[in-house]
């Protein structure tokens, strides 16, 4: 199997036993008859579960009215699309020479629909868990960030804006521990919510981004305890 194929899976954490499944997943149908329609009506009742899912563990207190915008935006052709840029999805789209030429690896629809196609392609290689497991281990960081997205703000203005409707003071970031330098460095990062006696921790290989997991992480804590 091709090395970047190779790659794919390791990115995937799933190994095909079945290659042709994966072949077909990313098979548009400009490239052959046999192409990935078919896999990506599976993968989109199995990505719609597994989210709705994520969502219910994640916002135990969020009534149904509240979640089913939170996975709209999870699993929208945009989110979907970037979920597969950083895959590199588009680098092993199998496409025919009209999609190659008018930039069919970057088109938001056919990323999002080759992707729905692997989450099917993983649960007839294996079964349902396998594929659920791809999805959560894809997705996790996303349903963590499920407000943001469905709002569009920023998680660390977001987490602003709560504290502040609730009179309380601002979130104070700190860094806790720096190791590395340049695209090498690791921030463990700190958001301390004072008042309400909690700390939220991240990782990242920025001090932005580990302060924006933080937010996140003190977002959905909130959500989930306002009743």
């Amino acid at each position: 199997m091709p090395a970047s194929l190779e790659i794919l899976q390791q990115r995937l954490g799933h190994r095909f036993r079945r290659r042709e499944l994966l072949l077909r997943a990313l098979t548009h149908r400009s490239f052959a008859a046999e192409h990935n329609e078919r896999l990506e009506f599976v993968g989109d009742s199995i990505l719609n579960y597994t989210v709705a899912k994520m969502l219910f563990e994640t916002f135990p207190d969020l009534p149904e009215g509240r979640l089913s915008p939170l996975r709209a935006a999870l699993v929208r052709e945009s989110t979907l699309a970037d979920t597969a840029r950083e895959l590199d999805l588009g680098a092993v789209l199998r496409l025919g020479a009209g999609e190659l030429k008018s930039g069919g690896r970057e088109r938001p629809s056919i990323l999002a629909d080759a992707l729905e196609a692997v989450f099917a392609a993983v649960s007839l290689d294996a079964d349902f868990a396998a594929a659920e497991a791809v999805v959560r281990r894809l997705f996790a960081d996303k349903v963590r960030q499920a407000e943001r997205l469905a709002g569009g703000k920023d998680p660390k203005s977001a987490l602003q804006e709560r504290l502040q409707a609730q009179k309380l003071p601002p979130p104070a970031y700190r860094i806790e521990h720096q190791q590395g330098a340049g695209h090498e460095a690791l921030f463990d990062v700190a958001c301390d919510l004072g008042a309400l006696g909690r700390v939220f921790r991240a990782r990242a290989s920025s001090r932005r981004a580990a302060e924006k997991d933080c937010a996140a992480q003190a977002l959905a804590w909130l959500a989930a305890r306002k009743k």
